[in-house]
């Protein structure tokens, strides 16, 4: 599934979840694509796969000249994995060990504070809007940290996801994982560029207050009590 120019309108529901590291994101879209056949597109995995590429190929995030010539030379598609898709560079996709690699998690924030990753991959990302159309999904879940404020600011569905450091130091260690969320929120949350914020409006929950379940459930209510637009 190649990357055609797309617009943004859209017939079908949109979610959007934004919030910090370890906040719940990846595990509630899952949950509500799957309660309300939606597409989930987890967006951070997007600029993980663009970091840890630029890395393979020994660029630097200050090396701003030869970094464009690779964006612009890369073939992003996607696959979709049940209810998942996933990112394809030049038809390839990577593993989970290559996408959360320590090196990854230390470069991922100063590559994303880039324009020019932002603007490859803001394109691409709207783009899937296709892929529901094409896969007969009914709408679209998609997490990251700009997405209710720059990805798709007019969705009608925005949630902002939060939780206090320690729970969220407590989530990754319990993954195996080693992430500075709090350094790496720091760091989004300053950038110039599409920082990370509670869009306006959106809908905030503290996942610390609330079972995975829960936090799922009152996504799903709200988006399945909500008047059809069409009606």
């Amino acid at each position: 599934m190649s990357e055609p120019a797309s617009d943004i309108a859209t017939n079908f529901p949109i979610v959007t979840l934004d919030g910090g590291a370890a906040t719940g994101k990846s595990s509630t879209a899952r949950g509500v694509s799957q309660k309300l056949h939606f597409l989930h597109v987890d967006t951070g995995s997007h600029y993980r796969a663009l970091t840890y590429l630029l890395l393979q190929k020994g660029v630097a995030p200050e090396e701003t000249d030869t970094l464009s010539s690779l964006l612009d030379e890369m073939k992003l598609s996607a696959g979709i994995d049940g209810n998942l898709a996933t990112l394809l560079a030049d038809g390839e996709a990577l593993s989970v060990d290559d996408l959360r690699s320590q090196e990854v998690n230390q470069s991922v924030s100063a590559f994303a504070a880039l324009p020019s990753v932002r603007k490859r991959l803001l394109r691409y990302q709207r783009w899937h809007c296709n892929l529901v159309r094409e896969n007969g999904f009914k709408g679209l879940v998609i997490e990251g940290r700009d997405i209710g404020s720059v990805v798709f600011p007019d969705a009608p569905f925005r949630f902002y996801l939060e939780a206090d450091a320690s729970t969220r130091v407590r989530r990754r260690s319990e993954e195996g994982q080693q992430d500075s969320v709090v350094e790496r929120d720091k760091a989004d949350s300053g950038r110039k560029n599409a920082p990370l914020l509670c869009p306006p409006g959106a809908v905030r929950i503290n996942t610390g207050e609330f079972t995975l379940e829960e936090v799922i459930a009152q996504i799903c209510q709200i988006v399945q009590n909500a008047p059809d637009p069409a009606n």
